[in-house]
């Protein structure tokens, strides 16, 4: 008798505990729904206004489209010239991204795997650029950007976007790196590898999730940035495509359609790139979350 009391005793509990588990659970998924809500509206707010006139935007301006208006994207690429923005902005970032990858790789290799006296100090120098703001170093690259004689090139804009990169690559990289077995390095020596070679055909392919997240990370910063662009470039043939974007707006009225036609043509490339790299990134920040 007193063994069936205990029994449905634990029965209660285990139902108890069920119920509270997935009322936990519902709680989850619906704040997280609510937050992938609020996320998402703004891109299919802005992707529904590209295909709207101005007239109907100043009418109501969350009201879905009546009629697709194509040419919203058609003026914005050709009118506003809108396509040299974007092909500007594509060269500047693919080539600071590459450069940036490459050289932050080695950098975070080395003090991951090299004990030497001064890579602590290394490695915190990198990690106090990345608390440097952007907008105190405008006045001094300018100058400096001036000095070389690189105003209006290209390099203005990606040795910025290289030197802004490093740290938050390096960061990365280096958490990532530290996470390999010492064994897989000294199996290669053993057999003849050099550390080129190791690094080029061991430790690069391993490090392809946390390469992937800092490609983003990067990409993102630099196809996004204003500062920079707007006052290290003056050359109507170089500016890069958040510049192009503020030519929508005037003192006295905006072309709103165009605008958002012109800001999902930005938003592509983005959302393609994580479309392509979304498994790598997902391993490298779930990367010894789980330790054997």
């Amino acid at each position: 008798m007193q063994n069936n009391i205990t029994h449905k005793n634990i029965d209660k509990e285990n139902e108890r505990s069920r119920i509270k588990n997935k009322i936990v659970k519902l709680l989850m998924y619906a704040v997280l729904i609510i937050f992938g809500v609020l996320n998402i509206y703004p891109l299919i707010w802005m992707l529904f206004t590209s295909f709207r006139t101005n007239r109907e935007i100043s009418r109501s301006t969350f009201a879905l489209p009546t009629e697709l208006h194509f040419e919203n994207y058609v003026h914005a690429w050709k009118t506003a010239n809108i396509g040299e923005y974007f092909i500007n902005s594509v060269i500047v970032a693919v080539i600071s991204i590459i450069i940036t990858i490459f050289i932050g790789a080695m950098a975070a290799y080395v003090l991951a795997k090299f004990k030497f006296k001064s890579s602590g100090f290394i490695y915190a120098l990198f990690i106090f650029g990345m608390i440097i703001p952007v907008h105190a170093l405008l006045v001094p690259l300018f100058i400096q950007m001036r000095s070389l004689g690189l105003l209006n090139t290209r390099w203005a804009l990606i040795m910025p976007y290289i030197a802004f990169g490093f740290p938050i690559t390096v960061f990365i990289l280096v958490s990532f790196m530290k996470a390999f077995p010492d064994d897989i390095e000294e199996a290669a020596v053993i057999d003849g590898c050099g550390i080129p070679r190791l690094f080029l055909q061991i430790i690069l392919p391993m490090t392809r999730p946390a390469i992937a997240t800092v490609t983003v990370l990067n990409f993102l910063t630099n196809w996004n940035e204003f500062s920079f662009a707007l006052v290290l470039i003056s050359n109507e043939k170089l500016k890069t495509l958040p510049i192009g974007l503020v030519n929508f707006v005037g003192g006295y009225s905006s072309d709103y359609s165009q605008m958002m036609a012109a800001m999902v043509i930005a938003v592509v490339p983005t959302i393609i790139l994580y479309i392509f790299l979304q498994e790598y990134i997902i391993k490298g920040m779930t990367q010894g979350a789980v330790k054997d």
